[in-house]
C-alpha cells in the first residue's frame, strides 16, 4: 500500500519542515511515504471562505483516483489513542491500495470533498494550525509503524 498525505499549501515555519523531512524519512523505512503539496491559492482576499474551499476541493479531487482510501484530517471526525490508530493503519495496509490522508486549508473542505471521503479523523478535540498538524500527523504516522512493528518507540 502507498500511503500520501496530500497538503494544501506548503510548510513555511522551518522547524515544521525538519520535523516534518525527519518524520517522513523515517516512515519510509516502513512503508511507502508520499507528501503531496497542492498550492495555496492566489488572490484568496477577493475570494469567500466558501469560493475558496470550492477552489482547493477541485484541485484536491485531482489528486484522487476513484479506487483511493480517502482519509480528511478533520476536527469531526474520529479520534484514535496512538495503538488504536496503529491497529487501524495496518488494517488499511492489508485493504487499501493507495490511502491518502488530506490536510485542508484554514477553512476546512469543500461539501465534494466530504462527499468523496471514506474517513476523518481527528488528532484532537482541541484546534492546531494547519501547518502544526502537519508535524504532529507525520509523528503519529511513525508511530503507529512503530508500533506495527513493535518497536520500542511507543511506551504504554
Amino acid at each position: 500500500m502507498k500511503t500520501i498525505l496530500l497538503l494544501v499549501g506548503k510548510t513555511v515555519n522551518k522547524h515544521f519542515v525538519a520535523g516534518i523531512k525527519d518524520y517522513t524519512e523515517r516512515i519510509g523505512h516502513y512503508m511507502p511515504f508520499e507528501i503531496k503539496v497542492i498550492p495555496e491559492l492566489k488572490n484568496t482576499k477577493a475570494l469567500s471562505e466558501e469560493q475558496q474551499k470550492t477552489r482547493e476541493g477541485e484541485l484536491i479531487l485531482k489528486e484522487i483516483q476513484p479506487s483511493d482510501t480517502v482519509v480528511l484530517m478533520d476536527e469531526h471526525g474520529e479520534e484514535y489513542r496512538s495503538i488504536e490508530f496503529a491497529k487501524w493503519l495496518q488494517k488499511k495496509q492489508n485493504t487499501a491500495r493507495r490511502l491518502i490522508f488530506v490536510i485542508g486549508g484554514p477553512y476546512g473542505f469543500s461539501k465534494e470533498v466530504y462527499d468523496r471521503c471514506n474517513e476523518k479523523i481527528s488528532l484532537s478535540r482541541m484546534t492546531f494550525s494547519h501547518q502544526m498538524v502537519r508535524l504532529v500527523f507525520t509523528e503519529q504516522i511513525y508511530r503507529a509503524c512503530t508500533i506495527i512493528k513493535g518497536e520500542p518507540y511507543h511506551h504504554e
